[in-house]
């Protein structure tokens, strides 16, 4: 048995999660020891707020929390086992965390890779299937989140086990497929003064915001008080921090079907969505499974379920029946990158 560390390190929150790695029928199972979230901005690196976690583990469980192996998931760029995180003032290493933490072998992954690793970790109730498709372990495996941002990426069966690998997809072209969608993306040409819009900026939180800024500029329905007062807010805070979260009040105006411009709202993202989802399946034809994750889509299932994603998502022409093959599951399981992280490290 080994003990593992896992992080989800984000600019906002990090969660860490200690593991003891249990030998089972399947393989290895993660019996989790402690866990802990910490306001990231509250420390000025990484390994004091490590320090505390194992000082509260030891204390809650009386277990001492000597982790042999360890792997953090990082919102930003890895390159060579180091990262600046995008949005915390932290420069981190895995040679220098290894070193100050005193864990012989540590690792620092992306944020989407360790949500690749962590979607063949899960179990059935934390997915949601919206086509079953015809299954292939074989085959490759498509994953693509929406929410602060896109993420994209995939796995190759290699040798009884998965490669993941990261992609910037999320920042290739976004593709009208309606006038209004037409509509929409010249907008944002014109708001922005931009050359180009990538699928990130309709395909995420942000997104839903602009589609919203959208049809309420072009005057497609009337605002509601409520939600309208929101996005005012947010919209007078640009450059600071953030009082409101409009996106959220957004889709749940739609989901409530209390409010018609956001109810088109969230059809146009919706839409748009499946679409990006079914262009990355197309290029992958990723018959292990493409798994939608990301923190939008469990927050929104009834319009997942509702049948536009899906409709758009297969929506390719000659296309059609090679999608219709391909299972799509939403993922439900908020931490499946804290989970694709202990995986990571239970393999180092």
């Amino acid at each position: 048995m080994t003990v593992l560390l896992a992080g989800d390190i984000g600019g906002t929150k990090t969660i860490l999660r200690l593991v003891e790695t249990v030998p089972s029928t399947s393989g290895v199972t993660l019996k989790p020891l402690h866990e802990q979230r910490y306001p990231s901005a509250s420390f000025p690196d990484l390994v004091p707020m490590v320090r505390q976690f194992f000082a509260e583990a030891e204390q809650a469980s009386s277990i001492l929390a000597a982790p042999q192996k360890a792997c953090f998931a990082i919102a930003g760029p890895v390159v060579d086992n180091t990262s600046q995180l995008t949005n915390l003032c932290w420069t981190l290493s895995a040679q220098r965390l290894s070193q100050e933490l005193n864990i012989p072998q540590t690792s620092l992954i992306n944020d989407f890779a360790a949500v690749g690793y962590g979607v063949v970790g899960l179990e059935s109730d934390d997915l949601l299937t919206l086509q079953a498709g015809k299954p292939n372990p074989q085959a490759p495996i498509g994953v693509i989140g929406a929410g602060t941002g896109l993420g994209q990426g995939f796995l190759i069966h290699q040798e009884g086990d998965y490669r993941v690998y990261s992609t910037e997809g999320g920042h290739s072209d976004f593709a009208p497929r309606s006038e209004m969608e037409f509509q929409l993306s010249r907008y944002l040409l014109e708001k922005h003064h931009i050359q180009r819009i990538s699928v990130e900026r309709v395909v995420s939180g942000q997104g839903i915001v602009s589609i919203y800024q959208f049809l309420r500029d072009r005057q497609v329905a009337a605002e509601a008080p409520e939600v309208g007062a929101i996005v005012q807010t947010w919209e007078r805070e640009i450059g600071r921090e953030k009082s409101v979260d409009p996106a959220a009040a957004i889709a749940q105006a739609a989901l409530e079907k209390r409010d018609r411009l956001s109810e088109q709202t969230m059809q146009i993202f919706v839409d748009a969505y499946g679409a990006e989802a079914g262009n990355l399946a197309l290029k992958l034809l990723p018959y292990g499974g493409l798994y939608i994750a990301g923190g939008i889509a469990p927050k929104i299932l009834p319009l997942m379920q509702e049948g536009n994603f899906l409709n758009s998502l297969i929506d390719k022409g000659r296309m059609l029946p090679l999608l219709e093959m391909v299972p799509v599951h939403v993922v439900l399981n908020p931490q499946v990158g804290l989970l694709g992280a202990a995986l990571y490290a239970s393999k180092l």
